[in-house]
């Protein structure tokens, strides 16, 4: 690793996800010096959730040969209804969270600024601003993971709403009665596509007595499974796993079709573990799904893509929080 340079010039970058907390260090200019991951465990409750977000965070900075003290703020991404301005966690399903004060409870565990947001605004965000280079004026993105998730940039700027809650787009009704969603909801946007849903849908029809690879892959109660698992279970031409992934898909453009019809973007971003580990299988009928099914002449030039950034959305737009805030 190059030397760096001991100022103070470096912020942190934090997402905070229902299965893992990753943490990036970075400079002024938002390039990347140095990241660390740890997992979740958010069954161990919040106050040891906030404490692994602290032990994340140094040893991301550790690892850079950097010391706190040349920290200038952490920005996190938490998921669910997120009150910027108090910090506090209001509702995060996905952890179990209820008006948790994660701001205060992480700047008394690192003695820093802390400044915080919900988790796929900052994806959208991230992408935004070090992808996009902030041209477009009206940007969509979605986010596909353990949840799922919405940003939305109108006018160049991160549109939060009345209630400060808006991109909520996982939690549309996208088939009304169907699965529960964590929200309490049925036929919710995530409860379709969000990758636990995924793997529930194969177990159960493995139950059913349907076949795949991925027993052969990881044993008979499926344990283990990974969204990287379902892309080389279809390579190798498993087709329970080909059709899950194609609903999902189907869905997913069903949403994004929704979302263009309303807020006419220039730019829909597609993210997150899920694209990640299956953009190739699953971009193509995102698209043809989300042109199918906008109204005529609401998708023209608009253009639906998979976010390069990857994982790193996230942490991207968390030090661009980071930064903003501490100019």
């Amino acid at each position: 690793m190059a030397a760096i340079a001991p100022t103070n010039n470096y912020v942190v970058g934090v997402d905070l996800g229902g299965t893992k907390i990753l943490a990036g260090v970075f400079t002024q200019q938002l390039k990347c010096v140095g990241k660390n991951k740890l997992s979740t465990k958010p069954e161990r409750g919040p106050r040891t959730v906030i404490e692994r977000i602290s032990r994340c965070v140094k040893e991301a900075v550790e690892e850079c040969n950097l010391t706190l003290e040349q920290i200038k703020g952490v920005g996190i991404g938490a998921p669910g209804v997120v009150d910027a301005e108090s910090g506090r966690v209001v509702f995060a399903p996905n952890l179990g969270w209820r008006n948790i004060d994660l701001k205060n409870q992480l700047e008394s565990l690192l003695d820093l600024p802390v400044f915080t947001e919900n988790d796929t605004n900052l994806c959208a965000l991230g992408v935004y601003q070090v992808e996009l280079e902030s041209k477009p004026r009206h940007m969509l993105g979605v986010f596909l993971g353990t949840g799922v998730g919405g940003g939305i940039i109108i006018d160049g700027k991160l549109y939060s709403g009345f209630n400060k809650t808006a991109g909520e787009v996982g939690h549309m009704v996208i088939a009304a009665g169907g699965p529960k969603c964590s929200c309490g909801n049925l036929g919710c946007f995530e409860a379709l596509v969000g990758r636990q849903s995924l793997f529930h849908r194969i177990k159960t029809k493995v139950k059913d007595g349907e076949k795949t690879v991925l027993t052969e892959m990881l044993g008979s109660d499926l344990e283990d499974m990974r969204s990287g698992d379902l892309r080389k279970a279809i390579q190798k031409g498993d087709k329970l796993v080909q059709k899950v992934v194609e609903d999902a898909a189907e869905y997913t453009g069903i949403a994004i079709a929704n979302l263009i019809n309303i807020f006419s973007p220039e730019i829909v971003a597609l993210g997150g573990g899920i694209i990640d580990a299956l953009a190739k299988e699953m971009m193509p009928i995102i698209v043809e799904t989300a042109r199918d099914y906008a109204m005529p002449g609401t998708d023209k030039e608009v253009r639906i893509f998979a976010s390069e950034l990857g994982d790193d959305a996230g942490i991207t737009g968390a030090a661009v929080l980071a930064c903003r805030q501490t100019q």
